[in-house]
């Protein structure tokens, strides 16, 4: 099915600055690139709001027929604690600390990215490469780099000359911040610095004696720079041109303004048609932080094991409470916020649980075609989940009252409100049907307190055989009976 025949879809594009009509580069077609985690810590809350609006994103195009191909990197070397050139490598530190090898903590912490993401149900990429997994892929390209004379090698390290750079091309495009204004308000260097210049970047940098993740390279044994990974990995997996390149907000500088510089310096050409960025999640009205205590992170949110909401929250619900901003808005994660989203969910799951229920009958009070174009024009704006969520609600309305019998619909249009509902709510969205579990939890409970009251009978009429039965029987099912001076409980 090629629904994006039909559709007109607008993306904001942080380039320039407006929203602009989605042409793909190769017809049918869409290559995206999201900068994924750098795993030395478990995952942060507003990194799985991020990758969570690209899951939606991904799944839209996916859903419209498009063949997507969608890249997010795993970095695991390269990422120094202040993004400046300087301090420690973030993976070898925690390593350092911990006394045991940078790649137990890739490990251990990429096992907790995915194990999150899959909690919250997203759908894996295309592909994921790593950092570690291109290094020969990031010489070449420095190499490359170095050869077009914008970079400069000092003391082994390798180094991209912004200001040279700035004379045939425009750094900051993206951001835009104007170089004259970064030069004036950075301080000079102190001397120990090899750059030229602040604003310079690294491509190489080598590594000290006590650094433990290094590579040899024609300039040293070292390790590559943070920014040069995601031109490396997006452009061998997507071409030196590819539709979409998100991310958060906070890596529009200087990690994509780098990344646009490296692929012109290179490649000679802009590397991005999109660029997207998710903005910020923060907590109770402020960022969030550990050092402030302001913080919490996916595992506790999920469990309730916190002092800072009321309850524990399930994953679908807490996916649907950040689908109902806008993913270029700012959002405020506070306990009042998730429980109208857990209220909402609920209603939401109900109206779809009915839908089986309802009878059909000879005329619509409703247009369902048109409120079907309602939510893909939602979606075609700039992929605008809060609008579409709201027209998710006006057929829960509608659902309900045709169950309560002040409203019709015809069997055809039934169909197409179920299709329709079930594409936006699961395939798109990526909701869960928790509520239907529960429901269908709740049934198993009722049954096997039934059968209990059955054995305890058997068991006062001395039909032993009959209670052992019952009883061995649920233990092959894996339902544990637990008998007691209280009485007979069970455990799954």
């Amino acid at each position: 099915m090629q629904l994006y025949n039909q559709q007109n879809i607008q993306i904001y594009n942080t380039l320039s600055g407006e929203k602009e009509a989605f042409k793909t580069i190769t017809d049918g077609y869409v290559g995206m690139y999201v900068c994924g985690p750098t795993v030395y810590s478990n995952v942060h809350l507003g990194n799985v709001r991020t990758f969570m609006s690209f899951d939606v994103i991904f799944r839209y195009l996916k859903h419209l027929g498009y063949k997507v191909r969608y890249v997010r990197n795993i970095t695991d070397a390269g990422h120094l604690e202040n993004d400046a050139d300087v301090g420690e490598d973030k993976i070898t530190k925690k390593a350092r600390l911990e006394a045991i090898e940078p790649m137990e903590i890739v490990q251990r912490y990429t096992v907790d990215f995915h194990n999150v993401l899959h909690t919250f149900n997203f759908l894996p990429p295309s592909i994921e490469p790593t950092a570690t997994g291109h290094i020969i892929e990031q010489i070449e390209l420095i190499q490359t780099i170095i050869d077009n004379g914008f970079a400069y090698i000092v003391n082994g390290s390798v180094y991209f000359d912004v200001h040279k750079y700035n004379e045939s091309n425009e750094y900051g495009i993206l951001s835009k911040r104007k170089l004259e204004d970064l030069i004036h308000n950075t301080r000079a260097l102190d001397g120990q610095s090899d750059k030229k210049n602040p604003q310079d970047f690294a491509l190489w940098k080598k590594a000290e004696p006590t650094h433990i993740m290094r590579w040899p390279s024609p300039w040293s044994d070292g390790f590559p720079g943070w920014h040069l990974e995601c031109t490396a990995m997006s452009t061998k997996y997507l071409g030196d041109y590819f539709d979409i390149h998100g991310g958060g907000m906070d890596l529009k500088f200087p990690h994509h303004e780098c990344e646009i510089a490296q692929n012109q310096a290179a490649k000679k050409q802009t590397p991005v048609k999109y660029w997207m960025h998710a903005n910020m999640l923060e907590l109770n009205g402020t960022r969030m932080s550990k050092s402030t205590g302001n913080y919490i992170n996916p595992a506790e949110l999920l469990s309730g094991n916190n002092d800072i909401m009321s309850k524990a929250y399930k994953p679908s619900v807490v996916r649907f409470f950040m689908m109902q901003a806008s993913y270029r808005s700012v959002l405020d994660l506070t306990d009042a916020g998730l429980q109208a989203s857990e209220k909402g969910f609920n209603r939401l799951m109900d109206a779809v649980n009915l839908l089986n229920n309802l009878e059909p009958a000879n005329t619509s009070t409703h247009a369902i075609s048109n409120w079907k174009q309602s939510c893909y024009k939602a979606m075609n704006d700039d992929f605008n989940t809060p609008i579409l969520i709201a027209n998710l609600f006006e057929a829960v309305k509608y659902i309900n009252q045709i169950h309560d019998g002040s409203a019709t619909i015809t069997a055809t249009d039934l169909e197409l409100l179920k299709n329709t509902i079930n594409t936006f709510v699961f395939d798109v969205l990526g909701l869960e049907n928790v509520a239907k579990e529960d429901n269908s939890s709740t049934k198993l409970s009722g049954a096997v307190e039934l059968l209990i009251k059955l054995r305890q009978e058997a068991r006062a009429n001395k039909n032993f055989a009959l209670s052992d039965q019952i009883r061995n029987e649920l233990t092959e099912l894996g339902i544990q009976l637990n008998d007691s001076q209280e009485g007979t409980s069970f455990t799954f």
